[in-house]
């Protein structure tokens, strides 16, 4: 499918006093490997926002996808894709123009997307009761696979090592786990009657598998620990209480945390809290407490830099993002964004986008 005149816009472009000179020097967002931007969609517009981390400005943004809901990069910095809730499409953007060269048609509506580590493949979450996992092949930029999924899919996210992608099922109760060269489901863990998954995230041995599983769930203001070899739940955490007459009550919809991500370095596991309006830090690999920090209303989704310094929150009901600076637990800014930003991902871009150099 080739992209319509409206998808062929040139990329809105913004820039802050000063950020030309920031940018001219070797900083946090400027590596070897290229620019880090801070990728946060707005599921109730029709943009994908960019964020220099060096900055915390807005110096990018996507237009023409009318509810992009996942946001995921290439491994190679050259796309990003983002599922497209309106049409039932991932649309692909080139990083370079900021224009979506492609949409590919999936099986039903989808919600969040993930990459394979090498770049081959894309997953994207169908939801609903006929829902699963399409699997899209990049190089010919189409679906060639659907794996149903009891329950529909929420979330995928690809483990540590890329040898299997989990599917996060809300109404099958379970996390369904595929094998990413066999492309087949191969095992699953079910959690309790009602617990639907929701968000998770890996710990990774020293050789790179996967150790643990931290899953958020319904109705639990916490998170479960899976052990991975034992393809079980082992134990949980519970958040922090606040005092009731604090708690938020908006935006719930049945997921209390939802957000929750090892640092890139594995020192750290973070959580949001949408009842709190506050995310939680934990020293792995013991999970001791370290503390927390204030965010905006209903913290939805967490990204950090890839040198865990700093952490990025969607609050989506204040159509912001906090920056979290992760060292010293504290919001240092926060960043006003579209319509209800939820998913974010950070990204590593050789090719930076047309007029952000």
């Amino acid at each position: 499918m080739t992209s319509s005149a409206n998808t062929r816009r040139r990329p809105r472009v913004l820039f802050g006093i000063g950020v030309l000179a920031v940018l001219a020097v070797a900083s946090l967002s400027v590596a070897a490997a290229g620019r880090v931007l801070i990728i946060q969609s707005n599921s109730a517009g029709d943009s994908v926002m960019l964020i220099d981390p060096t900055t915390d400005k807005i110096v990018g943004e996507i237009n023409g996808i009318e509810v992009g809901h996942g946001v995921a990069p290439a491994p190679d910095g050259s796309r990003i894709y983002v599922t497209n809730e309106a049409l039932s499409t991932v649309d692909v953007v080139d990083v370079p123009t900021l224009s979506v060269i492609k949409r590919i048609p999936l099986t039903g509506p989808p919600n969040n997307i993930a990459v394979r580590k090498d770049g081959q493949r894309v997953y994207a979450a169908i939801t609903g009761a006929n829902g699963g996992v399409d699997i899209i092949d990049t190089a010919k930029l189409e679906k060639i696979k659907f794996i149903r999924v009891l329950g529909g899919v929420h979330n995928p996210i690809v483990t540590p090592d890329s040898q299997f992608v989990v599917a996060g099922s809300t109404g099958g109760y379970l996390a369904t786990v595929i094998d990413t060269q066999l492309e087949r489901a191969v095992w699953s863990i079910h959690f309790g009657d009602g617990e639907g998954v929701r968000v998770f995230c890996f710990e990774a041995n020293p050789d790179g598998s996967t150790k643990r599983m931290f899953a958020q769930l319904t109705n639990l203001h916490g998170f479960a620990i899976v052990d991975w070899e034992q393809r079980r739940e082992v134990s949980r955490v519970k958040l922090p209480d606040i005092p009731v007459a604090e708690r938020n009550s908006e935006g719930i919809q049945g997921a209390p945390a939802h957000g929750i991500l090892v640092t890139p370095d594995g020192k750290q596991l973070w959580s949001t809290s949408k009842f709190n309006s506050r995310v939680y830090a934990y020293a792995m690999p013991d999970l001791k407490y370290l503390g927390e920090v204030k965010v905006g209303l209903v913290p939805d989704w967490i990204t950090f830099t890839p040198d865990s310094k700093k952490l990025y929150v969607a609050n989506a009901h204040d159509n912001t993002v906090s920056v979290i600076d992760v060292a010293a637990r504290k919001e240092i800014t926060r960043i006003k964004v579209g319509q209800i930003p939820k998913r974010n991902a950070t990204g590593v871009f050789p090719m930076l986008p047309s007029g952000t150099k």
